[in-house]
């Protein structure tokens, strides 16, 4: 799987997980929808709309899953998972109240995966694919989160 190869502990990425994964970072490839590059400026997290956004993952891609984390006061945490040192854990119930009520109900749905064993597993593999994502700890671009799903 190149991408989460060591990016999860024990490095099972369940293909639940992945599908968790894709609807938050990269959307429109898991539903069906051709992806689009995302615009070169950053821009807010949308609101969830039940669907994916136009720009990334339900929350606006990378970025806007990162910025969604800073909101809710993790930002400290979500800078680790981006920066060159060690990824800070996340609790699940954290990171339910970060992404929301509405997000999380999404994703279950499309992975059949029940609500709190989805943030078990989102939670425990989040900070080390972000990691793997921003080398150098740069965030990248939509267009290279998709392709990094795609290999």
């Amino acid at each position: 799987m190149g991408l989460f190869d060591n990016a999860v502990p024990g490095g099972n990425v369940t293909k639940p997980l992945l599908i968790a994964l894709g609807a938050l970072l990269v959307g429109k490839m898991l539903s069906g929808k051709s992806t689009e590059p995302a615009p070169a400026e950053p821009q807010a997290a949308p609101a969830p709309t039940g669907g994916a956004s136009a720009d990334g993952g339900l929350l606006g891609g990378l970025g806007g899953l990162l910025d969604r984390l800073k909101e809710a006061g993790h930002g400290t945490t979500a800078d680790s998972w981006v920066g060159t040192g060690q990824n800070q854990p996340i609790d699940a119930n954290d990171l339910g109240r970060a992404l929301g009520p509405a997000v999380i109900r999404e994703i279950a749905q499309r992975t059949g995966m029940d609500e709190q064993e989805l943030l078990k597993q989102l939670s425990t593999a989040l900070p080390g694919v972000v990691d793997k994502l921003t080398p150098g700890g740069q965030v990248p671009s939509h267009r290279q989160v998709a392709s990094a799903f795609n290999d």
